[in-house]
């Protein structure tokens, strides 16, 4: 398939399979046309889960527009990573239309579009998403009923043999055993629902700033779906990182190594660039920069120690060592998603307190935090700058950088809040800044 037309030239697409294998085609395109086209630095930027192909090359058209103007001395060439990512269509993406406010909360069934992307996204599961789509319109209100949705949804997300997706789903290690089963399958699939509604309903009266409604453990259900499909895609992105992307950069790196590359991720696209990292060959210093705008993964990836567990670590440490120059992770405090429902989703297992009991701010995200709510939490030395600052005073030529992007990342109504808020020039210039693109 031709790559698309963009605002930006030249441009490639690089398009993976779940298992990370490249497509040969638009690789090899890559490989020719930096040394035909004489790029000095290359741009690649992954999406985030949730995420169609469609909405990809929007996001990357409207990301990557600025450059030009911003750098217009730089030979830059620009890569859109496309990976198998579904989409829940009722969920806003980057350049979508938002829900209009007011309207009244959807009864959560499985509409055509998203039971038609499970069903690519977990091919030979038909008769499972079939099951699923029944019980969510129906709504039993026996408690049996919810945990055997959960069963259902637990059958559909699991790993099937013989994939490497299994061994790329844990953020932290523990006396070197990955901890990658969904925690919300360790107990009640029914208490979880009804966790997961009451931790909805919290977010929309919040944003709405209305009375907080009764929560239908059935909404619950439809975000036990979403978050295990969610659990999926995180296995997903780090496989594509590892074993595709990774290996990709360092087959560039043979054949144009005069090429500068700078890894840009949303969401769980910097997951995938940041295990990217970990599949680089041995002696590959192409990788100048890496760019994590609202990461959904672990604030811990990259320590080699967790303050709450000193024998444990991140899955990613000592990785950003494997860069050339800095590792920028920006972060939002508006962001909901990663602030309320990431937690709540990372330490399901082995919590008997209700989520509604604690400080989502403060006593899940601390343990359970997401990157690009509170940024890299425990590697020392990381740095700390607003935007302005970032971009007014500079950054470190290595090392983790955090920068806060509230000050634009701020937009956007629930589930996803201000999570996809990321197309702003100031972002763009962060990127050429991390790389010193000029």
């Amino acid at each position: 398939m031709a790559d698309p037309a963009m605002s930006v030239t030249p441009y490639w697409e690089l398009t993976f399979d779940a298992d990370g294998d490249p497509g040969g085609r638009g690789r090899d395109r890559l490989l020719a046309g930096v040394r035909e086209r004489g790029v000095r630095d290359l741009i690649v930027f992954a999406h985030g889960w949730n995420t169609d192909r469609s909405g990809a090359n929007r996001l990357y058209d409207r990301f990557f527009a600025p450059v030009p103007r911003l750098a217009p001395a730089a030979r830059v060439g620009y890569v859109g990573v496309l990976w198998p990512a579904m989409r829940f269509s009722d969920e806003p993406i980057p350049d979508f239309p938002r829900a209009v406010a007011g309207e009244p909360a959807r009864r959560p069934v499985l509409d055509k579009d998203t039971r038609h992307a499970l069903l690519e996204t977990f091919p030979g599961r038909a008769i499972l998403v079939d099951q699923i789509a029944r019980l969510l319109e129906q709504q039993p209100p026996e408690e049996a009923e919810l945990e055997e949705f959960g069963r259902l949804v637990r059958t559909l997300v699991e790993v099937v043999a013989p994939g490497p997706q299994a061994l790329f789903a844990a953020d932290t290690v523990a006396e070197g055993v990955p901890q990658s089963e969904p925690g919300m399958f360790a107990g009640s699939s029914a208490a979880a629902c009804e966790e997961f509604a009451r931790a909805l309903a919290e977010l929309e009266a919040s944003a709405q700033q209305e009375g907080f409604r009764i929560p239908n453990p059935w909404d619950g259900a439809h975000e036990l779906l979403r978050q295990a499909t969610y659990y999926a895609m995180k296995r997903r992105a780090g496989t594509v990182g590892e074993r595709g992307l990774g290996r990709v950069v360092g087959q560039l790196a043979k054949a144009a190594p005069q090429v500068r590359v700078h890894l840009v991720g949303h969401s769980f696209g910097a997951r995938l660039v940041s295990f990217a990292l970990r599949g680089l060959p041995e002696g590959v210093r192409t990788v100048k920069s890496v760019t994590l705008l609202q990461g959904a993964f672990s604030h811990y990836a990259f320590a080699a120690r967790l303050p709450h567990d000193a024998r444990a670590g991140g899955v990613l440490q000592g990785q950003q060592n494997r860069i050339d120059g800095p590792l920028v992770c920006c972060h939002s405090r508006h962001d909901a998603a990663l602030g309320t429902m990431y937690p709540l989703a990372s330490r399901m297992a082995g919590d008997s307190r209700s989520a509604t009991e604690l400080d989502m701010g403060r006593a899940l995200g601390a343990k359970w935090g997401a990157m690009g709510h509170d940024g890299v939490q425990a590697v020392p030395g990381t740095r700390a700058y607003t935007l302005a600052e970032a971009l007014e005073a500079g950054l470190p030529a290595s090392g983790c950088v955090n920068v806060d992007a509230a000050a634009v990342v701020r937009r956007g109504g629930p589930p996803a809040g201000a999570h996809s808020d990321i197309l702003h020039a100031e972002l763009a210039r962060l990127v050429l800044a991390a790389g010193r693109v000029r």
